[in-house]
């Protein structure tokens, strides 16, 4: 990934009230979801996300990989299990939501974009209107 994605949800909200952004948490199954895998390389990759992401985003990749030799350490497994509690609890993928330092869901996308021009414009604007 071009950019660096935390994965750790507490860390990324002090870091996200120190420097006065907002968090994007991304729910993906990097290896059994096609449209996760797809986000993250045709959407995550993109030069305006990348832009906006770095100017006013702290990023959080909770990853729910399925095959054994993929499988994330146990503390990773349990800190991503805490993050999918307060924003994912229907267990969508791909699920992306953005929220404030105080963990307030402000949006959330559910699927890969039918536009990816659309995706990253409702962000920027979505994120304008709440910073």
């Amino acid at each position: 990934m071009a950019q660096d994605w935390g994965h750790n949800y507490t860390e990324a909200a002090t870091a996200a009230k120190k420097e006065h952004k907002l968090i994007l948490v991304n729910f993906s199954g990097s290896d059994w979801c096609g449209p996760c895998i797809r986000l993250h390389k045709e959407v995550f990759t993109t030069d305006v996300f990348i832009k906006v992401a770095k100017e006013k985003l702290v990023l959080v990749n909770a990853d729910f990989p399925r095959y054994k030799k993929n499988q994330l350490p146990a503390n990773q497994q349990k800190i991503n299990e805490s993050i999918a509690e307060l924003f994912n609890n229907k267990g969508i993928f791909p699920l992306t939501v953005l929220v404030n330092s105080d963990g307030k869901i402000i949006k959330s996308w559910d699927g890969f974009p039918s536009s990816i021009d659309d995706f990253n414009e409702d962000l920027q604007q979505t994120i304008q209107d709440n910073l």
